[in-house]
């Protein structure tokens, strides 16, 4: 019963979140799959740390998807980053390499920190 009405919140609140919202709620997510996926590594499960590194490279295909490189270079960088934590985050998973995921984590941390302190920016005016 209690699950059922934490699905039908959760949903809700992905439903009605502003397009900021959302933003920060993938880049969390990058955050908490990428985490997931190095300790699987590190206990040695290979389908756990498959899965969620599949899901932090969807998040960040999306990212790069989504984001508009016509508004200048900020966002050209941006699409490179986003270019480059995927090709590490394919080599990490065909190689199940830890070292590979501790040097990316700090990197999607500063991802997820920067579009948190430009949220911030904006409502602030």
């Amino acid at each position: 019963m209690y699950s059922n009405g934490y699905n039908v919140y959760k949903n809700n609140s992905v439903n009605y979140a502003s397009k900021e919202q959302l933003l920060l709620m993938l880049v969390d997510g990058a955050v908490k799959f990428s985490k997931i996926a190095r300790q699987a590594i590190a206990d040695k499960n290979v389908k756990l740390a498959h899965g969620n590194i599949i899901k932090t490279q969807d998040i960040f295909t999306e990212l790069r998807v989504s984001l508009d490189t016509s508004v200048g270079e900020w966002s050209e960088q941006m699409f490179a980053v986003y270019g480059f934590i995927n090709e590490r985050l394919f080599e990490a998973n065909i190689k199940k390499d830890i070292e590979i995921m501790d040097e990316l984590i700090p990197l999607i941390e500063d991802v997820r920190n920067l579009w948190y302190d430009a949220e911030k920016k904006s409502r602030l005016g």
